[in-house]
């Protein structure tokens, strides 16, 4: 092959093939080869396929891990917020409500509003003005790509129920998730899911606590994390 005067390939001039070079490298030096080093050029090759094909094949296993996690993570995410909201409740002594809203043919987005005239979180009062905003409309997916609300189909939900569709907010007509100045909220279950993962935060509403769920579809069954 023809070089140019920096001493690589020629403009225009194709590289040669890989075989072409491992046959080279063989009639060149058959010691190191051929029995010096004890592989041969065919066991080399051999080995190179082979390590590239258990790289192939783990690729499924490390995009599933980094899914779990990162829906996980999404979960884990969410519980801090309401928790955030339970405590700014208790601080402004007026209850706080985080707010779900569909958009067409895509996920939940959801916001904090402060109660303003005492009387809880409504829709029409945020509408008016009345209920004020604390903070950005927010969507899962825009933190953690890949994730969203739902519920996988075919899977029972955290109370053990069939058939109950994939949506996932559990949280009443309003999509309203709101915490009062006693600690207390209205309760419900979120879910959460990934390419593969699904986790659900489930609101405890005398106490306003949180509990993060996991589903094993192992045992088809939801336990805490």
């Amino acid at each position: 092959m023809a070089n140019s005067p920096t001493g690589r390939p020629a403009p225009g001039r194709r590289t040669p093939h890989v075989r072409a070079v491992v046959r080279d490298l063989v009639r060149r030096h058959p010691a190191r080869w051929w029995g010096a080093s004890g592989a041969s050029a065919l066991e080399v090759l051999f080995a190179l396929s082979v390590s590239a094909t258990a790289s192939a094949m783990a690729i499924p296993v490390v995009d599933g891990a980094i899914d779990e996690m990162r829906t996980a993570m999404a979960a884990r995410y969410l519980e801090g917020r309401i928790r955030g909201a339970r405590m700014d409740a208790v601080r402004r002594s007026r209850a706080v409500g985080l707010k779900f809203e569909a958009e067409p043919d895509a996920d939940y987005t959801f916001a904090a509003f402060g109660d303003g005239n005492g009387n809880g979180v409504r829709t029409s009062e945020i509408s008016d003005g009345v209920d004020s905003s604390l903070g950005s409309v927010e969507r899962l997916g825009d933190r953690f790509p890949g994730v969203s609300f739902g519920l996988g189909a075919g899977l029972p939900d955290a109370d053990g129920r069939e058939g109950t569709g994939e949506d996932g907010l559990r949280i009443g007509t309003a999509r309203i998730l709101t915490m009062s100045s006693d600690g207390t909220a209205t309760s419900g279950t979120l879910y959460i899911r990934g390419q593969r993962g699904q986790y659900a935060v489930r609101v405890l509403g005398a106490t306003g606590r949180t509990r993060m769920l996991q589903y094993d579809p192992g045992s088809r069954t939801w336990i805490d994390r």
